[in-house]
Parts: structure tokens; C-alpha cells; sequence
């Protein structure tokens, strides 16, 4: 790559155990291609709980956060300090990288940068509960049930207003779906390039035997939806695991009728091994990429899901094609959406009919090498406009005019 600066800035919110996912898998892939270039970034965040973790790929590794990390609760519990964030990512001092790379969900975009630094931002989400999913948020919010609705919605006024004017910092923005493309354009006024994230496809095996139940694995927040999975197998009677941990989980329960486990967290051996006995994989919230949809692909299970946001890019739909279909998309958020699509593929046996090789073939499309090829070529185009601009700025006879004293 032309000139590629030895020295880069690679920015993400917060490297926490207790809150890992896709996101970091992306910073991880960000760190290991920027290896292979043959440099070395420097990493920031808001917090760190990882560099000391023995099995982290971040053990040892010198990460520069902010204030948050010092004040109490502020490592395990960020989230807290919401109205803080904005604040200290701002306080990064980054003048002395030519290049600087975000992984933002909620701030990383808002480092402050210079007209002679490249800064590129991959966005996983404009913030979700300050823009469209909000009232979704806010619906079993504890701080609402307690009277304190009104002071969040002025909060969350005002972080739309930092959201919309920090976007605007960033030279270069990557959005992960088509569905964060066009919330990236509604939200900041902004144009944006898809590239879908890295997924561990690798990790799992297509070729085993169809079991009877159905999975749905995910954060149990409220946006995910999983009690409009449950209510509807409650009717369905039909066998659903449900997988995961979040503050959603004891009220789930309440919902679960006897066809249906809430089994909590779960080793990674043992989400592998359910992911690919699985009738299908079960999903109803609105995601602006999904991941796990697509290791359940890569697992050769089918999968049900809502027709809306990120999905639409993973999931080939059985009622365009049969033969090279991956999955049923529903049309609307709504129980009857999902009994309907359930008892459909229930009547038609897909899960024997659709071929689990040809969806594990589909679902290599987003995989870690196809990622680091296509954000390369991403990165060599926005650097080599970078340079061009710094040497036009460097001749332009407008830019050295002198004024006779």
C-alpha cells in the first residue's frame, strides 16, 4: 500500500468480557490485518477488562482508555456514565497518527482528528436506543417504572444531537449492512460503504443429523424480541432452546411453557453442537447485521427470521428460490408472522428439503478472509485518496500565495 503510516490509531468503546460480540471480533480483525501490513496499532478505549485475561487475544497488550476506567463501577459498568462517553472519547490525544481506525456502536466515531488524519470509522449501529428502537428500550426500562422516563428522554435529546454533529468528524464511513447504510444516511445525512462483518464460519461442521428442536440464541435485552419467539412456540407446542444471558432472562421464564428450555448461558463447544443439530435457527428482533444467523448457516440449519434490517443481506429466502434457499424471512414483528412462517416449514419438512451444504457454502461469503480482502481494498482506496489530496494541498500555487508586505 502506498506509504502506509507505521503509526495507527485503532479506537472501540470498551474491551469488557462481559459485554463481547461482534463488534470486538471486527477490532480483532482490524488489528490482525493492520498486522499482516506490516504495522502495529495502538489501541484505545474508554475502558479495559481483557488485557489481563490469559485467553484474550488482547493479553499484554497496552490499551490507552480514558477517565471512565478510574471512577468506580466505571470498568464493568460503562454503560452507566452514559452521559460521560461523549466527553472522554474527545479527550483521546491521536495527533501523532496519520491514520485512525473506529469500530463505533455508540462514541469511538467522535475522536477528535485533524484535516491531515485519515479517519476512517466502521459503525456497527447509529446509537439504536437514541434513534428508532428507543421507546423499545424504554418500555421495561427500570429507571421509567421508577419515574424517571422524562430525565432519559432529555439524555438521550441530547446524545442524538452529539450522534449526528460527531459523524460529521469522519472522513470515511463503513457501514455493516445495507440496513445501517440507510440509518447512517436517515440519521447523519451521510453516504456510507457496506461491508459486512467477519464470522467465524470456520468453526463449525453442516454435515450432522437434524434434531427436532429449534434454537433461538442471543442477548435476552428487549430489543431481541425472544419473548415473540416464545409466545409463539407456546402456541406452536413445539421444542425451542433458548440460549443466552442478559436482564431479560427471569422474566422469559415467566413466559416459557413446558416445550420450551431457557437454558442461559452456554460454553461455546456447546452452542457449536446445538447450531448444528437444530431444526432451524429462530430469530424475531431487528438487527443491523446479526451474526449469529449466519454461524447458524454456517452450521447448515435453516433459518426464521423477521424480513427486516441486516437479515435481508444474510438470508436468502425460501419463497424465491427453493433450491438455493437458506431461510424464512416473516414479514412483520408479530406472533402470528412467526406461528404462520413455523407451521409452514413444519408443513413442508424443509429443514429435509433445503440443502445443509449449500447454505454452509452460503454462509462462507462473510468470512474472516472475505472480510480482510474487501476492507483492505477499502483502506488502500481511501489512503491512496488521502495521499493524493496532501500532495494537491502540498503544489496548489493558492495555498503558497505570498502577500507583498
Amino acid at each position: 500500500m502506498q506509504d502506509f503510516p507505521n503509526k495507527i490509531a485503532l479506537i472501540h468503546e470498551w474491551f469488557n468480557t462481559r459485554s463481547s460480540g461482534g463488534s470486538e471480533q471486527v477490532v480483532h480483525a482490524f488489528d490482525g490485518l493492520i498486522s499482516s501490513l506490516g504495522s502495529t496499532a495502538d489501541l484505545f478505549a474508554l475502558v479495559d477488562g481483557d488485557s489481563h485475561i490469559a485467553d484474550s487475544w488482547l493479553f499484554n497488550r497496552n490499551i490507552k482508555t480514558s477517565f471512565i476506567q478510574k471512577i468506580p463501577f466505571g470498568k464493568n459498568h460503562v454503560q452507566k456514565y452514559l452521559p460521560l462517553l461523549p466527553y472522554a472519547i474527545e479527550q483521546f490525544d491521536l495527533r501523532d497518527y496519520p491514520l485512525i481506525i473506529s469500530s463505533s456502536h455508540l462514541v469511538a466515531k467522535g475522536v477528535l482528528t485533524s484535516p491531515d488524519q485519515l479517519h476512517l470509522s466502521y459503525v456497527h449501529t447509529p446509537v439504536r436506543y437514541a434513534w428508532d428502537q428507543m421507546d423499545v428500550y424504554l418500555e421495561r426500562s427500570f429507571l421509567r417504572k421508577i419515574g424517571l422516563g422524562p430525565f432519559v428522554r432529555w439524555q438521550l435529546h441530547h446524545l442524538r444531537q452529539w450522534d449526528q454533529l460527531s459523524a460529521g468528524r469522519v472522513d470515511c464511513l463503513l457501514a455493516n449492512s445495507r440496513f445501517t447504510a440507510r440509518r447512517i444516511s436517515k440519521y447523519w445525512g451521510r453516504n456510507s460503504e457496506v461491508l459486512h462483518p467477519p464470522v467465524e464460519v470456520e468453526r463449525f461442521n453442516w454435515n450432522n443429523s437434524r434434531d427436532d428442536y429449534y434454537l433461538c440464541l442471543c442477548r435476552l435485552v428487549p430489543n431481541k424480541k425472544v419473548d415473540l419467539v416464545i409466545q409463539a412456540f407456546n402456541i406452536l407446542r413445539l421444542p425451542l432452546l433458548v440460549v443466552g444471558d442478559g436482564p431479560e432472562k427471569n422474566y422469559l421464564r415467566s413466559l416459557a411453557g413446558p416445550t420450551i428450555q431457557i437454558m442461559g448461558y452456554q460454553s461455546k463447544e456447546n452452542v457449536e453442537d446445538m447450531m448444528q443439530k437444530c431444526r432451524a435457527y429462530v430469530y424475531a428482533g431487528i438487527e443491523d447485521f446479526g451474526i449469529a444467523p449466519v454461524e447458524a448457516m454456517a452450521a447448515g440449519a435453516p433459518v426464521i427470521a423477521l424480513g427486516i434490517g441486516g437479515l435481508l443481506d444474510t438470508v436468502r429466502c425460501v419463497t424465491q428460490n427453493l433450491e438455493f434457499s437458506t431461510g424464512i424471512l416473516f414479514k412483520s414483528q408479530k406472533v402470528k408472522s412467526l406461528v404462520d412462517a413455523v407451521s409452514w416449514f413444519e408443513e413442508q419438512k424443509l429443514w429435509k428439503r433445503m440443502d445443509p451444504e449449500l447454505i454452509n457454502k452460503w454462509a462462507q461469503n462473510f468470512s474472516l478472509e472475505c472480510f480482510n480482502k474487501r476492507f483492505q481494498n477499502l483502506l488502500e482506496k481511501a489512503w491512496s485518496e488521502k495521499i493524493r489530496e496532501s500532495e494537491f494541498a502540498s503544489t496548489d500555487p493558492v495555498a503558497f500565495k505570498k502577500f507583498d508586505s
